[in-house]
């Protein structure tokens, strides 16, 4: 992600927006002047045009009439890599007048940087396999228009889940089922529904000659092809009538049929999927006619094949969901929007296709194992770092990186700055999704030179997007603090709507973090990112405590031993995904490192003997590097040939709860016990006792 050599062409925007074309300069170390315009999509259209003929790729500082702009850029045959920016409303109007060039010279200096390392990408294939679930008059409704509108498109299937009476069309256009107990699983171009048949017609079988209807002595059976079982006395005179059709048996009722798809418009009150996030190619619109028809209409958009970025990386090795099926770390599961992962034996699986790239699930990971990878969070950093740059060399103060979506805080910021401006000190800085914004990102942003970092959410954010943002600003508050630094320094908003945003962003703290800017780049790996940004904190702060107490959750802490409970067993070491507990190699000791620690609880978890306890707390610098020994014991050597093969301790607990066994009822066999393997086995042969069965054991 390196600075891209790109032509800047700037506008005025009639005057509005004041361009410093020196400073801007200067600010960005540029070694060509800036072309600046006052009308470009008017007046200076031409001159335009004419440069951009001139420029392989090409920064254009205006989003209104990027749609102009970019035609005219295609008539001239150049610039195949222009890019639009809005620095009128994103940066150029501050309110209250103030000097807009850092900020504009910040944004540029976003832009020029490269795109990111590519990552895999995760392909979707649909051939417009559109099923359209729900009751009869609605699903049977949206059919007939999807086929008349788009039926050279879409393949109709209908599967009818309450039969309202209405009667089925006089022309078979398209597969007709009706069934209850749906179920829809999967993604775009891969959906598996599975449904009971709740009628004894198959309204697909059904040739619609009304013989059944006919027949029936209770009159049961309406135009809709449908057994009113209330009515129903079982003669089955419809059987008979439907023989040589086959359409009808009541002994199918109850039987499970599943399908794929490639679409899904389900018209079900409530939704068959409610989670925040559905999968790509499902829409549940609701009751609402207008929220269907905007539905249907996106349908048709995705027939095709699709591909988007696999948003993450994940690390079996070092992840802390479980070992041994001793339950540990739960976290990514639990605030998965889509239901993307679940448990997959010690690990997590993540089903690419499913995902949407929001990030929780590598925030609120406290080892590193499951990694936000487009953007990653080094690249994030970059560009906070080089911008935070460009506005201390275009001669800014005190910056606020807000952290904002792409889309819909995008939106609501410029129309924010659209009308009175933003702040002069506010530096807006897009991701994907706020929830990938960790504390790694938030303090590498203090790192950088920032005076406060503000996470910018919306009110239809998922409610465990919010927790694990506050719950990551709550460590880095209590750090802060601890430090000597001011907890105001990492806030959170939401807001959805330019005067709510406005009068948020007015009644922001005072920005007073004040750290020397960091040169260093921000590590790939979390744990690495994290003890970076600490490291550089804790060297400028003005208090120096040896440990910080840190709330449940936290993922750096210790871990406290009772030693007389504890036999080093060494069944920690086993469990500890992070390598923070090790053995002793040779001699018998449960040793410690700290910094290696995420508190996922599996030790506890394992521990036979309850021996241990979590202390959530924080020890930066050269003492969280330091091993220490928690527990160590006398060796027990072997009685017969003295060699070292476990602790006193053990054998001797060992030995106590095993006395009363009938297995060890005799002394030799106990006395074994104390014996090497080796050892063990010669006397077994030597002294065999009487034979012993599996009711011994």
């Amino acid at each position: 992600m390196k600075n891209a050599d790109k032509a800047i062409h700037l506008c005025s925007c009639n005057g509005t927006v004041p361009i410093d074309i020196k400073r801007l300069a200067d600010a960005l170390r540029l070694d060509a002047p800036l072309d600046v315009g006052a009308q470009l999509c008017r007046r200076d259209a031409h001159a335009f045009s004419r440069l951009l003929g001139n420029a392989p790729e090409a920064i254009v500082g205006c989003t209104q009439e990027s749609a102009l702009l970019r035609d005219l850029a295609d008539e001239a045959g150049g610039a195949p890599g222009v890019s639009f920016i809005n620095l009128r409303d994103m940066a150029g109007r501050s309110a209250g007048g103030a000097d807009v060039q850092p900020a504009l010279a910040a944004r540029l200096a976003m832009a020029r940087l490269g795109e990111p390392a590519p990552v895999p990408a995760v392909s979707y294939e649909s051939s417009g396999q559109l099923l359209i679930i729900g009751p009869a008059g609605a699903a049977l409704g949206w059919a007939r228009e999807a086929q008349r509108l788009h039926g050279d498109r879409l393949a109709i299937n209908v599967l009818t889940t309450d039969n309202d009476g209405t009667e089925l069309p006089v022309r078979r256009e398209y597969p007709l089922a009706s069934g209850r107990a749906v179920t829809v699983s999967g993604w775009l171009g891969a959906f598996e529904v599975s449904w009971q048949r709740a009628n004894a017609i198959d309204l697909d079988a059904c040739v619609r000659c009304n013989a059944c209807i006919e027949a029936c002595p209770e009159g049961a059976i309406g135009y809709d092809y449908q057994v009113d079982a209330a009515r129903c006395t079982g003669q089955r005179a419809c059987v008979k009538a439907c023989a040589d059709i086959g359409a009808i048996d009541f002994a199918a009722i109850g039987s499970v049929r599943s399908e794929t798809y490639d679409l899904v418009l389900d018209l079900s009150e409530p939704a068959l999927i409610r989670i925040p996030h559905p999968p790509q190619g499902y829409f549940a619109p609701g009751r609402d006619p207008l929220e269907q028809s905007l539905a249907l209409q996106k349908i048709v958009t995705l027939v095709g094949e699709f591909e988007k970025p696999k948003f993450f990386t994940y690390r079996q090795s070092i992840c802390a969901h479980s070992r041994n099926s001793r339950q540990g770390c739960n976290r990514c599961i639990d605030v998965c929007s889509t239901s993307a992962i679940r448990a997959d034996g010690d690990g997590v699986f993540v089903e690419p296709h499913l995902c949407m790239g929001c990030g929780a699930c590598a925030t609120v990971c406290p080892s590193g194992a499951m990694r936000y990878a487009y953007p990653s969070a080094s690249d994030v950093a970059l560009r906070v770092k080089t911008a935070l740059q460009a506005w201390r060399a275009a001669g800014g103060g005190a910056a606020r990186v807000l952290f904002h979506s792409e889309e819909r805080g995008e939106e609501l910021l410029a129309l924010t700055g659209r009308r009175r401006g933003l702040p002069a000190d506010l530096l807006p800085v897009a991701v994907h999704d706020v929830a990938s914004v960790g504390l790694e990102l938030m303090l590498a942003a203090l790192c950088y030179g920032a005076a406060q970092c503000v996470i910018l959410s919306h009110g239809d954010q998922p409610e465990a997007y919010g927790e694990a943002t506050k719950a990551q600003a709550d460590i880095g508050r209590t750090v802060l603090s601890a430090l000597g630094f001011t907890s105001d320094a990492l806030s959170e908003i939401q807001a959805d709507e330019p005067a709510e945003l406005a009068a948020k962003l007015a009644n922001l703290p005072e920005a007073r973090m004040a750290c020397p800017p960091a040169g260093f780049a921000l590590p790939a790996e979390k744990r690495g990112a994290l003890e970076f940004c600490l490291e550089h904190l804790a060297r400028h702060a003005t208090r120096k405590p040896e440990a910080i107490s840190l709330q449940a959750g936290a993922p750096f802490g210790a871990v406290n031993i009772d030693t007389k409970a504890c036999t080093l067993c060494m069944s920690c070491v086993g469990a500890c995904p992070a390598s923070a507990l090790m053995d002793g190699g040779e001699s018998p000791k449960l040793r410690f490192l700290e910094r290696n620690c995420v508190q996922c609880g599996l030790c506890v978890n394992t521990c036979p003997e309850n021996a241990l306890s979590l202390q959530p707390r924080l020890i930066i610098g050269e003492a969280a590097r330091r091993e220490c020994v928690l527990n160590e014991a006398e060796p027990f050597h072997c009685v017969v040939c003295s060699k070292a093969f476990g602790t006193r301790q053990m054998i001797d607990s060992m030995t106590t709860r095993l006395s009363a066994h009938s297995m060890f009822a005799d002394g030799d066999a106990l006395r074994r016990l104390q014996m090497c393997a080796d050892c063990r086995v010669i006397d077994m042969m030597k002294k065999p006792g009487r034979e012993t069965s599996v009711f011994d054991l």
